[in-house]
């Protein structure tokens, strides 16, 4: 009799190892390469020469394979800059040869507590990049993705476990978007108590994920049962659907919850039985918009600006605005993301990206993909000013992560197809928020404005959890520009096209309004006559300058490699 042999117990290199088949494994950019962090030295933290990620090479099941295996025990398996190169440029790697008829099976072994926070901006980036090049490779082979234990998946990378094609948990692994302590630091001990371990595994554990549909297998913990789950994954070939473009099914999932009502774990389940039981159909009766009564924001305040007198596209989430309009000849669509005071959901009320947020972002986009398969793509305009994801209990359980998923998986959709997508940063593009509104933008331009700002987290929240004080973390970022949240340090790591100086952000006028709309006219001609992936990011002058070289030199050195 077979003995079982732990497989959450194994650290990330041996977990590599054990699900590609014996004998194959070759790791790329190890250790004696000595790529390691360049931003964590200069805080006084211990770098690890491979930056917590193996990327290995080898076969599954006789066809060839790359694994990416993050390691929980370096920094919480925080993604920063080289660790999410190392993740991206495999992918990127993997696309190329489907593309070139060299079927590679991708896996990725989740451990990871999302960006990591020392690195932050870097991490954004990187997150966003992973995800882009999931989103391009899934359509030649399923892209399978693993949660074993330990840590789990939390933050940017469980918005990005929400994209894979497949995805496989124990009982131990743990998905969800915010941890538990973040919560509880956001929302008080009422909303999510941290400390009650059952609480936590039955709303985002394992087995709950996979009865609720976020997650397809839950596996033994253990190493030839991992490795089986994940070869009957490629064995079934490409999966149509993605969870995460089911937009009807997790819609029609939230309307049949009352937020006002006690939800417990097993009344989920029973809810989401009877969800796939009824299949995707939904009736959803539009809301009745009063925009006068609604609270000011800069999302809202530019939404009207740029949209003129055109109609609003009406629906049922009144905190997501969506019209279409003309900018100079050809039609766009504008979406923004703005406070509601009587959100369904009280944790997404001040303008946060939410449960029903990603869903309807992802709606809209859809449409307007659906609409346009057969004629030219409209350009499709992401306003920003989102403070944050939305922190609840409700939230988690509901997979406000998949949410997020969503509106990614359709920005990335769109901007593959051929629409151009463009981002106009007007306020706050905080976290998980600005992943799921703007990340996946062809281009990023934002307001040159002492309020606009770009990170992951909360001062507070981001100084608690590095165990800092406020002045400390500021201090910081004197050494580190990524982790600065002013819109000009953002600029140095090359991934905003423009920073619009001379507008005046909270009451625009004409000339202000004529400004930024030839700029956006401007930036959707560019995105019609550039690649339509997001590389060019790695190409501006300010990533050649140093803004992003760690990045481009993790690529170059993957590439070499990679044969």
């Amino acid at each position: 009799m077979r003995r079982r042999e732990s497989f959450v117990e194994l650290d990330a290199r041996e977990r590599a190892r054990a699900v590609l088949d014996e004998g194959s494994f070759r790791e790329l950019l190890g250790p004696f390469d000595r790529m390691e962090s360049p931003h964590l030295e200069t805080q006084g933290i211990v770098p690890q020469s491979d930056d917590g990620v193996v990327v290995a090479r080898g076969k599954i099941a006789g066809q060839p394979a790359v694994v990416i295996s993050i390691e929980g025990k370096f920094q919480g398996g925080g993604i920063g800059e080289v660790a999410g190169a190392k993740i991206a440029g495999a992918l990127e790697l993997a696309q190329k040869d489907n593309e070139n008829g060299v079927s590679t099976r991708p896996v990725l072994l989740f451990d990871t507590g999302g960006v990591r926070l020392q690195e932050a901006n870097y991490g954004l980036l990187s997150i966003a990049e992973i995800q882009a090049a999931i989103v391009a490779l899934r359509r030649h082979v399923p892209v399978v993705g693993v949660i074993p234990g330990k840590i789990g998946s939390f933050g940017g990378m469980s918005i990005t476990a929400g994209l894979l094609s497949a995805l496989i948990m124990t009982r131990e692994g743990r998905l969800g978007l915010n941890g538990p302590e973040v919560i509880e630091q956001e929302a008080g001990i009422e909303e999510f108590d941290s400390a009650d371990r059952q609480l936590i595994w039955n709303t985002i554990g394992g087995a709950q994920r996979v009865t609720t549909g976020f997650a397809d297998e839950l596996a033994a913990d253990d190493v030839t049962a991992i490795a089986e789950a994940i070869q009957a994954v490629f064995a079934k070939g490409v999966r149509e659907t993605p969870r995460s473009s089911q937009v009807g099914l997790y819609r029609s999932l939230l309307q049949a919850v009352d937020p006002a009502q006690p939800l417990h774990p097993e009344r989920f389940r029973e809810i989401w039985q009877e969800r796939q039981d009824a299949g995707e159909k939904t009736s959803r009766k539009a809301a009745e918009r009063d925009y006068g009564n609604k609270p000011p924001s800069r999302g809202r305040t530019w939404f009207h600006m740029l949209t003129g007198g055109c109609e609003p596209i009406g629906g049922d989430v009144p905190s997501v605005l969506c019209a279409d309009g003309s900018l100079g000849g050809e039609r766009v669509r504008y979406i923004a993301v703005v406070p509601d005071p009587d959100s369904r959901f009280p944790r997404a009320r001040q303008g946060e990206v939410g449960l029903e947020e990603g869903w309807a972002i992802a709606e809209y986009i859809r449409q307007a993909i659906e609409a346009d398969r057969a004629g030219e793509r409209r350009a499709i305009v992401a306003i920003v000013d989102v403070p944050s994801q939305a922190y609840g209990y409700r939230e988690e359980l509901l997979g406000i992560h998949l949410s997020c998923a969503a509106a990614v998986d359709a920005y990335a959709t769109a901007r593959e197809l051929g629409h151009p997508v463009i981002t106009l940063i007007v306020g706050h593009a905080i976290s998980g928020a600005f992943l799921s509104h703007g990340m996946q933008a062809n281009r990023i331009l934002a307001l040159d404005d002492e309020r606009v700002n770009v990170h992951v987290m909360s001062k507070q929240s981001a100084a608690r959890i590095t165990r800092r004080s406020v002045a400390e973390l500021e201090e910081a970022t004197k050494k580190v520009p990524a982790m600065a949240y002013d819109i000009r340090s953002f600029a140095t790591l090359g991934a905003l096209d423009e920073l619009i100086s001379g507008v005046n952000a909270d009451t625009p006028g004409d000339e202000d309004f004529a400004l930024v709309r030839d700029k956006i006219a401007g930036a959707v001609d560019s995105a019609r006559h550039a690649p339509r992936d997001l590389l060019v990011r790695l190409s501006s002058e300010a990533a050649l300058q140093g803004g992003r070289t760690a990045s481009i030199q993790v690529r170059r050195m993957l590439a070499e490699q990679w044969r």
